[in-house]
């Protein structure tokens, strides 16, 4: 695969699919981006431009250089649409058998020697390569929210996955500007083994030492050198998002530390999940 002539296939274009989309356009990579519904591919047809126009107002990207990254992004309506590409990341919602189902779907549109990436955070990488007749082409590729401005991608060696797909995707994290990390298919992969407990554990200090969330995020701001404190790191990520990534890693280990804090399940089935929906610890204007 080569920066010049590679085509990348996008499977999903909510939040993580778009960014990833506007990652590989920038990084100059013809893109094809499935998505099934026309209101999400007009919403994130929409926000790549204007996140990719908030970059020539405040200079870091030449107009024509914006024209050209988005003139590489081709949006369709079906997965035939895919064919033609060299690697496909799939970004759909975080659910085993959607994830499996998809797999099994690509296995027919897509020639034998693409790899298939999954962008998953907390699901194994194994058993959502068993949806393929092909498992040694899966490979996860766990890129963080949002993929444009955060530079770590986990590449994730499942069971079955070949060297090659392994390597195409190291390469192809490299070559998107991004620095990343191979490791094997674990429980909640590098970082989010490490993070969720750790998030959790401060989600449930805010109700044992009686803090707010303001001094909660100063005391590790201030006292570990945190650049961003757990609260708002949390409004960042999605309250809902890191719920079911805690969810997901607390079926599979079991230990209490990876379930969520009841405070953060108030918090979303309220509505209250961060940035993006306006509030979450903290309130956001528009």
């Amino acid at each position: 695969m080569n920066s010049t002539t590679a085509r990348i296939g996008i499977v999903g274009l909510g939040t993580m699919g778009a960014g990833i989309a506007q990652v590989c356009i920038e990084a100059g990579f013809d893109t094809v981006a499935f998505e099934a519904s026309a209101a999400v591919r007009e919403t994130a047809a929409a926000r790549i431009a204007h996140f990719i126009g908030r970059k020539v107002e405040k200079g870091t990207l030449a107009p024509e250089t914006a024209e050209a990254a988005l003139g590489r992004l081709t949006r369709v309506a079906q997965l035939a649409g895919l064919a033609g590409c060299d690697l496909v990341i799939e970004a759909v919602f975080e659910d085993l058998e959607v994830k499996r189902a998809l797999l099994g779907e690509l296995d027919a549109v897509v020639s034998d020697e693409v790899v298939l990436a999954t962008n998953t955070s907390a699901l194994s990488v194994t058993s959502i390569a068993a949806g393929s007749a092909r498992p040694a082409r899966v490979v996860g590729m766990h890129f963080f929210n949002p993929p444009p401005l955060m530079p770590l991608v986990e590449v994730v060696r499942a069971e079955l996955t070949s060297d090659e797909a392994f390597a195409a995707a190291y390469r192809l994290a490299e070559q998107l500007g991004k620095q990343p990390v191979g490791c094997a298919d674990t429980p909640g992969f590098l970082v989010n083994r490490m993070l969720i407990p750790l998030l959790n554990d401060c989600v449930r200090v805010l109700d044992e030492a009686s803090v707010s969330p303001a001094d909660l995020d100063r005391a590790l701001e201030a006292g570990a050198g945190w650049p961003l404190g757990p609260a708002r790191l949390l409004d960042l990520i999605g309250l809902d998002v890191h719920v079911q990534a805690s969810e997901a890693l607390y079926s599979r280990l079991r230990e209490p530390r990876m379930a969520p804090p009841p405070r953060l399940l108030r918090l979303v089935e309220a509505g209250k999940l961060g940035r993006k929906s306006g509030e979450g610890f903290y309130r956001y204007s528009s």
